[in-house]
């Protein structure tokens, strides 16, 4: 969060002001906005100076951003959701009394209005950032995507032997637990390797009542879904009409997948928009770097040029920091 957006602006247009109205003039032609003792002054530029040096170039940065995306990246719905989830949860973690000074102290904003403005350009920043990463993806990258990680919505069953641990219990009696439930979920196996059928075995023995009494049917899922991702892999693995022949671990125990049925997995072109999208979440997930070497690259591809040596050179200094360079 950037401090005290658009402050520096409004001292620089004060300057204008100020070294506009009966101002003295210094003999190397600079304009005094102070004189002290009959000779002691300090010049508009000695006080410009020292203003770019405290605010410059974090909010000219954010002057610059603004430029760049906030006409390409317009408020809509999805983005005041957005933003007003984020101050509902800042609300609610420092009480309404207290969101004020919080965000003062916190954010270096001084009121709503400028949180939400930072929290705007905070959200069309990431926007710019993953549609940058996406065009930078290859016709490759997208295809073996596709082939190795885009399956058909797989309806499956299931049987839950759930492992019971409790806070109280010490690590030796929370691994007995657990060795007790993959036990009890082997022996169901075992039944099911001798005829049993899967359906009757769920409606006795799972200890999801969900889906017991509906023979452990858990309905259509794919890889996007809420469940466990080493039971989505486990299913994506089985057969039609297989199950898991050792018991599949997750946060709720041990299960026992059955695949029942694995729709056509969609078009290449169908799915080429998620891919796209979940392979630049992959990427920023990967580098924690990348955000920002992305918002340096795309300013770079806008001509973006710093005419003030000063600020070009905090510019560097402030991205090498961001973007992980050690030297400069």
């Amino acid at each position: 969060m950037q401090k005290k957006i658009g402050y520096i602006l409004v001292i620089v247009a004060l300057l204008g002001v100020i070294t506009g109205c009966g101002s003295v003039k210094l003999k190397n032609g600079e304009k005094a906005v102070v004189t002290y003792n009959k000779k002691g002054k300090i010049s508009s530029d000695a006080l410009y100076k020292e203003i770019v040096k405290k605010y410059g170039i974090n909010n000219l940065i954010d002057m610059i951003d603004h430029k760049l995306f906030d006409k390409k990246y317009p408020a809509d719905d999805e983005e005041k959701s957005e933003i007003n989830n984020q101050i509902a949860q800042i609300k609610s973690q420092y009480g309404e009394a207290n969101f004020e000074n919080a965000i003062q102290t916190y954010y270096g904003v001084k009121d709503e209005k400028e949180l939400r403005r930072s929290l705007s350009l905070d959200y069309k920043r990431d926007l710019a950032v993953k549609d940058y990463l996406k065009k930078q993806l290859t016709d490759e990258e997208i295809k073996n995507y596709y082939d190795n990680n885009i399956y058909g919505d797989i309806k499956a069953s299931h049987i839950l032997i759930s492992a019971n641990i409790t806070d109280d219990m010490d690590p030796e009696e929370q691994e007995q637990v657990k060795e007790k439930a993959r036990e009890k979920a082997e022996k169901i196996i075992e039944k099911l390797n001798n005829g049993k059928k899967f359906a009757d075995l769920a409606k006795k023995y799972s200890d999801d009542e969900a889906t017991a009494s509906k023979g452990g049917d858990l309905g259509y899922f794919n890889k996007d879904s809420n469940f466990d991702e080493d039971f989505v892999n486990a299913a994506i693995l089985l057969k039609k009409g297989e199950y898991t022949k050792e018991p599949v671990q997750s946060q709720y125990g041990y299960h026992i997948i059955k695949k029942i049925k694995e729709k056509d997995k969609p078009s290449l072109k169908k799915a080429k928009d998620d891919i796209k999208t979940t392979l630049a979440e992959e990427k920023l997930k990967s580098d924690n770097y990348l955000h920002n070497k992305t918002l340096r690259d795309i300013r770079e591809e806008k001509k973006v040029k710093f005419k003030d040596s000063y600020l070009k050179k905090e510019y560097k200094k402030l991205m090498n920091r961001l973007t992980g360079v050690t030297k400069e």
